[in-house]
Formats: C-alpha cells, structure tokens, sequence
C-alpha cells in the first residue's frame, strides 16, 4: 500500500510479536495506534527507537498503543514487549510489504503511520523526520472524541424476539444441564480449532432437542429477520448455533474485544445475535464496541442485539448476578458456499467447545 492516504482503512495482519505467536492488529480497534517501520541501517534504527522511548510514558494500552515493525534479527533478539509498546516480529517482510515499507525488491520507505480508533490513517511521517508527529501524540483528544462528534455503533436492538416463557425454559435447560467453559477459534497450522483463552470466561449449552430448535428458528424467522433484512438490508437464510450461554459474577465472566469471523472456520458469518434471556437479573455484562466509543448497549429481556460480524465487540464483565443469553450466528446462501469451501480447514474441536463442528448447517426455513 504504497499511496495509504488519510481516511483509508489500514490493512489488517496477524503477525508475531516478542510475546505473542500470533497477535491480531485488528483487535487494537477504539484506541490510537502508531506503527514504526524501522529500517534496518543502524544510525537511522537507533533514532527511531530513541524517539519511541523518549515517548513511552504515552503508551498505555488504553488510548494509544505503538508497534514497531523489526526486520534485522540483532535488534529483534534484544526488545521485550512492554504496557502499550509491542515488536512486530517481521522477519519475512510481509507487514512491510502490506504497509508500503517494503518492495517485491528489497528497496525500504520506512515510515510511520498513526491510526484513528477505528484503524484508519490519521497522520505518517518518513522515520528521520517524526519529531511533529511524535509532539501531536500528547494532544490528540480522548479516543472517543476522535470524530469530534458523538459516535454510535451501526447495531440493532429488537425487542420482543423470545417470549417470557422460551426465555425461562432455555435458563432451566442451562441450569439442568450445566455449562462447559468456552473456548476461542484461532487458525493454527491451516485448521481453525477451539482453544481455551483467558481473552474470555464463559460457560455454554447446546440446544440439542430437534422441537426446540425448531421453535427457536421460527422465533428468528418471524420476528427477528425482517428486521435485519429492514436495517441492513441483508436476508438472513440460515443460522450457526443453537448456544444458550451465562456469563457468571461469581467467575467474573467477560469476552474480551474480538471480532467473530476472523479464521477461515468463521469467515462465512455475517451477523451475532444476542439475545438476552434475564436482563433485570444482572448488573455488568452488557455489549460495548470499542471503536465506537464507550457506551454499552443491553437488549431487554427476550430481545436481540444484532451487529456485523466484523465490528470489534465485548462483552463487559458481569458484576453482579448471572447473565444468560442465546447465541446464534445468521448468513445467506452466497456465505453457506463460504462456510463449505472452508470445512476442510476445520481442525478437531472439543465437542461444544464453539459449536462449529457440533452444528450441522441449518435454514430458518425449510428449502423451497
């Protein structure tokens, strides 16, 4: 990306850091973040990290968040990943190169760039001429003031979505049947698998009775669906999941910020649902996307919430009591040619773990 002009979105990567095998760029949505691309001659390399320590006390992990990109192995064996500044270990030139640092050639055009909270260019200065762009770190307003106006994200909230009754029934199927932690899917060696995570702590249940199931989908279909396909113009067709799931006070149950279709086993969703199931029960816990500044979002009892995929989420830690919700993921027919082509990516899971392999494709209506 040689001409990364302000406004544009930057490229995502996943790429190793110093502490991390495989650190995700596109989780650092709704803070500031500046990228160094360091060269490899040493005089100008030692400028930049000069510049990048004089400034550290800036870099909290919160409001700004820096990576320094390193190619040459003398540097990349002495760094440590600190609060707020992490080393981009990018041995083989490829964020380079995706960054426009880098050439099929070999030749460098070390920069740096600064990114709004929603990862798209704010400022880049060449490395050897930053002194500007380091100065206006200490004055850039608060991440959610970035738009200088207020910001809400682009969800869906429909109540009246489950009745009472569905509700309490799918908590006393959690209760009587209890929960199994949660895993996170990562692509590992090509296969999407299922791996236990601190990034989150929850427990969940499959829906596993056939008539239940099926009163669920037609809850969706008839009263959730039009709405979506309303707001986003997006006909949803089929659905991943049936997953009733507690995030738990006593464990301090959270899902840190993540997007839902970053591997291949995940590429084909387009829409979470959350649908609460005793929002008067619990205090904590509701939906907050990050780029979009701070404010939650609490869907009433039996309701939904419903967002892109794409959109960096969390749930907030629940503080008091239990929060139960039905999880599902919608697509289409064009996403379902997706979701086929990538079965074989999909590694072994522990059964219920994410419910990719437990669940079988499913229509929210019956094939016409």
């Amino acid at each position: 990306m040689t001409d990364f002009a302000r406004g544009e979105p930057a490229p995502w990567f996943t790429a190793p850091t110093e502490s991390q095998p495989a650190f995700d760029f596109a989780s650092l949505g709704g803070q500031y973040v500046l990228i160094g691309f360091l060269p490899l001659d040493d005089a100008t390399r030692v400028g930049a990290l000069k510049m990048l320590a004089a400034h550290q006390g800036l870099f909290d992990d919160k409001t700004l968040t820096a990576l320094a990109v390193l190619r040459d192995e003398a540097t990349i064996a002495q760094v440590r990943d600190q609060r707020g500044l992490r080393w981009i270990l990018d041995r083989d030139g490829a964020v380079s190169r995706l960054y426009g640092a880098l050439d099929e050639a070999g030749a460098q055009t070390c920069h740096w760039v600064l990114l709004d909270p929603t990862l798209r260019l704010l400022a880049k200065a060449p490395v050897g001429a930053e002194a500007g762009l380091f100065a206006a770190l200490s004055t850039l307003p608060p991440p959610q003031d970035h738009a200088r106006t207020p910001l809400s994200a682009p969800a869906l909230i429909t109540p009246r979505v489950f009745e009472p009754e569905l509700c309490r029934r799918l908590i006393a199927l959690y209760d009587q049947t209890g929960g199994r932690a949660s895993g996170v899917m990562r692509d590992v060696d090509g296969k999407t698998v299922a791996v236990m995570d601190p990034y989150k702590k929850r427990r969940d249940v499959l829906v596993e009775a056939p008539d239940l199931r099926a009163e669920l989908r037609d809850a969706l279909r008839r009263r959730l669906v039009p709405e979506i396909a309303k707001a986003f113009c997006f006909e949803a067709t089929r659905i991943e999941r049936y997953l009733v799931a507690c995030y738990d006070a006593e464990e301090g149950g959270f899902f840190r910020p993540h997007r839902d279709n970053t591997t291949r086993g995940t590429a084909h969703r387009r829409f979470a649902v959350s649908i609460n199931l005793n929002s008067e029960d619990f205090e904590g816990g509701d939906l907050r996307f990050p780029e979009f500044g701070p404010q939650t979002y609490r869907a009433p009892t039996g309701g939904a919430v419903v967002f892109a995929c794409a959109l960096l989420h969390e749930a907030r830690p629940v503080t008091k009591g239990r929060r139960y919700a039905f999880l599902p993921f919608l697509y289409d027919e064009a996403a379902a040619q997706v979701r086929e082509a990538n079965r074989a990516h999909l590694g072994e899971q522990r059964e219920g773990a994410a419910g990719l392999t437990a669940e079988a494709e499913d229509r929210l209506a019956p094939a016409t």
